[in-house]
Parts: C-alpha cells; sequence; structure tokens
C-alpha cells in the first residue's frame, strides 16, 4: 500500500475553509498544473465537496481573467 496517498488530508478541511474563493488567485494555482489544467482529486489529496467547489472557483476565476486558461 501506499502510505503517502493514505496520510494525505483535504487542504480546506484541516484549514477550516468552508468556500473557496474564486478572488484568491495564488491559492487556487496550487491546484492546477504547469499547463494550468486543473488537477484531479487523487492528486491534490482534496474531498470531494472540496473538489467541486474548488473546479468551480477555478472556471470563475478563468472567466474574470485572474487565471488563464492555457500556460504557452
Amino acid at each position: 500500500m501506499n502510505n503517502a496517498k493514505k496520510d494525505r488530508r483535504c487542504y480546506f478541511c484541516v484549514n477550516g475553509v468552508k468556500d473557496v474563493d474564486f478572488k484568491d488567485a495564488q491559492l487556487l494555482r496550487k491546484f492546477l498544473s504547469s499547463y494550468a489544467k486543473i488537477l484531479p482529486k487523487k492528486r491534490t489529496g482534496t474531498c470531494s465537496t472540496h473538489q467541486r467547489k474548488l473546479i468551480v472557483a477555478i472556471k470563475r476565476a478563468r472567466i474574470m481573467a485572474i487565471l488563464p486558461f492555457v500556460n504557452r
């Protein structure tokens, strides 16, 4: 078994974050790949509830031009 995966906790649950803010670009960049693609929850360790909120926040930030759609 992979112990690193077992020990991983949801970043938002650990820090007591209820809602993911789309204006917090630095936080959202942690959950994007180098190509500006949204990382899956297996990779980030977030729970299902916060992963869904995270995806909505990233998409809103992209529409508002806070985050890029692609990195070149």
